[in-house]
Formats: C-alpha cells, structure tokens, sequence
C-alpha cells in the first residue's frame, strides 16, 4: 500500500489511528518481555 492509501484510510476511519497504535504498542511491548525471559540465568 502506498502513504496516500493509508493516509486516506485513515482519514476516512478515524478510530483506526487509535487502533493501529495500540497493536503496535502491545507488539513492542511483548518483543521486550519476551527479551527478558530468554535472558533470566539460572545458575549453575
């Protein structure tokens, strides 16, 4: 899709903005949690 696409998409569905921020606020969010799990060291 191009930027005039999406732009006019968004302009005609406004709620959608809000939508598409919050997916990509959950999404960075678990790519973060999951670093810190795969980081925890047992021990020996």
């Amino acid at each position: 899709m191009s930027d005039t696409k999406v732009s006019t998409f968004l302009a005609e569905h406004p709620k959608m903005t809000g939508v598409l921020f919050t997916t990509l606020l959950l999404l960075s969010q678990s790519g973060a949690v999951s670093a810190a799990q795969c980081a925890s060291n047992n021990g020996p």
